[in-house]
């Protein structure tokens, strides 16, 4: 892919316009995320990439007391250091390409960061070789190109095919739409071990679609639940993938 110039603020902004709608994402995927997370967290660091303005942030400093965050978008390091101040969370304005930590990570999370990424195989290279501790472990989400409300839109004729990446999604700062052997393809070819796969949240409608019903009473807290405990049946239908990596050789 041709790289281009990033505008990192602009990319940041967009995420809080209209064209994305982000109840579903904070109040449902994000806890669910962690949730998935929590039995194969190790006790320690955590090196979050792409944390944007904090709201997964928020999350892991209620488990870990050692955080370090690196944003590209210096508007978003502002809003999060005011969010969440300075004391418990380390926040570094800087591209993955470019930044020096000097230290490695008992935990490093990207959460719907990699498929924004001009050269993932190249960040998660440096994940495996600087960041990772030895006994570290890799915590990767992307929404799913296999998504059932995804190849619900291929067959109304919305896009054009599953991983297609939408003229939205690329204003947006996607770069690729992942699969669970797409992603686990870049991982390993990064020189990282995946240890565990699955998806979270089977999901048959669009995020605007749930955004919409969560304001209502249709939706309980038992279908999500509900929801949940099938991606774990079926993870290529979910709304995100999940792959848990290990440090590689180097």
């Amino acid at each position: 892919m041709e790289r281009v110039e990033r505008n990192y603020d602009r990319e940041s902004q967009d995420a809080l316009g209209h064209k994305y709608a982000y109840t579903f994402d904070l109040d449902v995927m994000h806890p669910l995320m962690l949730r998935s997370f929590e039995p194969f967290f190790n006790a320690g660091s955590v090196l979050e990439l792409g944390s944007f303005r904090g709201d997964f942030t928020r999350r892991l400093a209620a488990r870990f007391t050692d955080i370090t965050c690196v944003e590209a978008s210096a508007e978003a390091v502002a809003a999060a250091r005011v969010a969440l101040g300075d004391k418990q969370v380390r926040f570094v304005q800087a591209t993955f390409d470019t930044v020096s930590l000097g230290r490695t990570f008992d935990n490093i999370v990207l959460t719907h960061v990699l498929e924004h990424l001009d050269d993932p195989v190249g960040v998660l290279t440096r994940v495996n070789r600087e960041w990772l501790s030895e006994s570290g472990r890799l915590f990767l989400v992307c929404p799913n190109a296999n998504a059932a409300s995804r190849q619900i839109a291929v067959r109304m004729g919305l896009i054009t095919h599953n991983a297609a990446v939408t003229p939205a999604e690329q204003e947006h700062g996607h770069r690729f739409t992942y699969s669970l052997d797409t992603l686990e393809c870049h991982a390993r070819a990064a020189g990282l071990t995946p240890v565990h796969r699955s998806g979270i949240f089977f999901k048959a409608l669009a995020n605007f679609q749930w955004d919409r019903l969560l304001l209502t009473d249709i939706i309980s807290p038992e279908y999500l639940e509900g929801c949940y405990q099938l991606g774990h049946v079926y993870p290529d239908l979910c709304a995100s993938i999940f792959l848990l990596c290990a440090k590689g050789a180097r």
